[in-house]
């Protein structure tokens, strides 16, 4: 779709969103596996909330640990897709520039504080495995509230100047932005400034925050593992394994869409403009919806909360 002020040299007030440029023909198909993937991360993860506030036997601190990755999900994907479907089903690409400056900050502070929040709840299952006997003493209820704290300041300080650099910058001409979200890169470049200090330190701060998040995990699973094949007990190796094993994937998962992500916007010449603004908006959608799952269903205690908030129901 071409816009009058793509020729302009006048200063523009608005973006426009132009999700898949060259695929625009199949949006409709695939806005349904979009809004299906929607109502599941939402549906999950408010069923997750809602169990651990009433049942008083999930009032611990991994399962606050649980909420907080839940609140987190919940931002991030009402920040992202509803504007993607609204997009898709009714073609309102228009977005101001305070929306997409807010929504550019929540994208680029939940998903280091959701890295951060994992390694976090790695953390807590070191504790658990590798030193049961002091769990009780270390991972306490105030030690997650300082945590939760640490992961939101943090990750909202450092992660800030990234839309402040780019709400800085001059636009005087170009106002199409070739994604289905206000990606800072994506967004930067219709400026007619330089914005090599904005790209260098979104770089530098991704890598500094969610590379010592995931060494961090790998660490912590590493230990874990090393723990868990000590396990003389019989099968209680494997029942470790494939409860901690889950976890350690669903988060390698995460981290490898990311890094998928952030390689494509560097070789983003190379590899197809769809692809990429794909990848972006799954990674704002996947996570979400695998979470809850993967670590309810999992949970034993999770999963009586839920028969019992159920059982309320009917």
């Amino acid at each position: 779709m071409a816009s009058p002020s793509n020729s302009s040299t006048a200063p523009v007030s608005e973006f426009l969103l132009i999700c898949f440029p060259n695929f625009q023909s199949w949006q409709h198909w695939l806005s349904l596996p979009l809004s299906l993937l929607f109502l599941l991360a939402m549906g999950a993860n408010t069923t997750l909330l809602i169990t651990i506030q009433l049942e008083a036997s999930l009032h611990q601190p991994l399962y606050y640990l649980l909420r907080l990755l839940s609140l987190l999900d919940i931002v991030l994907c009402l920040t992202v897709i509803p504007k993607v479907l609204a997009i898709f089903w009714f073609d309102l690409r228009s977005i101001s520039f305070p929306a997409c400056f807010l929504q550019m900050f929540i994208m680029n502070s939940f998903l280091p504080m959701e890295s951060c929040t994992f390694m976090v709840m790695a953390y807590d299952r070191y504790v658990a495995i590798c030193h049961p006997l002091r769990y009780p003493s270390i991972i306490t209820n105030q030690f997650v509230a300082k945590a939760s704290v640490f992961i939101v300041v943090q990750n909202a300080l450092l992660t800030a100047p990234i839309p402040i650099l780019t709400s800085l910058l001059h636009y005087c001409g170009k106002n199409v932005i070739e994604n289905c979200i206000c990606a800072n890169l994506s967004v930067s470049r219709l400026s007619c400034d330089n914005f090599t200090l904005n790209r260098i330190y979104q770089f530098v701060a991704d890598w500094t925050l969610l590379g010592s998040d995931f060494f961090l995990i790998f660490l912590s699973y590493t230990f874990i593992l090393r723990a868990v094949l000590r396990f003389k007990a019989e099968g209680a190796a494997a029942k470790a394994l494939s409860t901690r094993g889950s976890h350690f994937i669903l988060i390698l998962f995460f981290s490898t869409i990311l890094l998928v992500v952030v390689l494509t916007n560097v070789a983003r010449k190379k590899v197809l403009m769809d692809i990429l603004i794909l990848l972006n908006v799954l990674h704002h959608l996947i996570p979400p919806a695998l979470n809850p799952i993967v670590y309810g269903v999992q949970t034993k205690e999770i999963k009586q909360g839920i028969q019992k908030l159920l059982q309320r129901g009917r």
